[in-house]
């Protein structure tokens, strides 16, 4: 069973077309959850396909034979901004708490810079997301301020968003 499994278990690499399944599973469940994704529409096969097509990179990270967490990077803007990037991660619920997410951003960090890019910048951190919040402070990103009720949850109230930012 996954929730057995622990971060040091778990297998990083580049998504595959196999993988998709597992990743839009994943994907889906924090859209579902409605209180940290932005996106409010689920992934089907075919969209979750052409989504995850269009990101830079896809990490996943595989603990027991099954998808336990992915990040999808990609740029945050164009020309004279290109060079910041943005991530978005998920971790199914069956592994959170077991460093699946650390694992995840260390990746991204990497693999950001290897791509050329020199701030990882994340756009939308809903402010009650403290575990979230808590990891990217301990890596060192750096919180840029608060956007009063940037982000509206599921519930159809609204939260501070705190952007972060990590330079590479």
């Amino acid at each position: 069973m996954i929730s057995e499994k622990t971060a040091t278990d778990a297998v990083l690499r580049g998504w595959k077309d196999e993988d998709i399944g597992g990743m839009i599973a994943v994907w889906n469940e924090v859209v579902d959850e409605g209180n940290a994704f932005p996106q409010e529409e689920r992934l089907d096969e075919n969209s979750g396909r052409e989504f995850f097509s269009q990101q830079t990179y896809c990490g996943v990270a595989i603990a027991g034979g099954e998808i336990a967490g992915l990040y999808i990077l990609h740029p945050n803007n164009v020309g004279r901004c290109g060079h910041i990037c943005n991530a978005s991660f998920a971790v199914s619920s069956s592994c959170r708490g077991q460093g699946i997410g650390e694992l995840l951003v260390r990746d991204c960090l990497e693999k950001a810079k290897g791509y050329g890019f020199s701030v990882l910048q994340f756009n939308v951190v809903v402010e009650s997301n403290m575990r979230a919040r808590r990891l990217y402070e301990k890596l060192g990103f750096v919180q840029l301020g608060v956007i009063p009720k940037g982000f509206r949850m599921k519930d159809g109230s609204f939260e501070n968003i705190c952007p972060y930012y990590h330079e590479l």
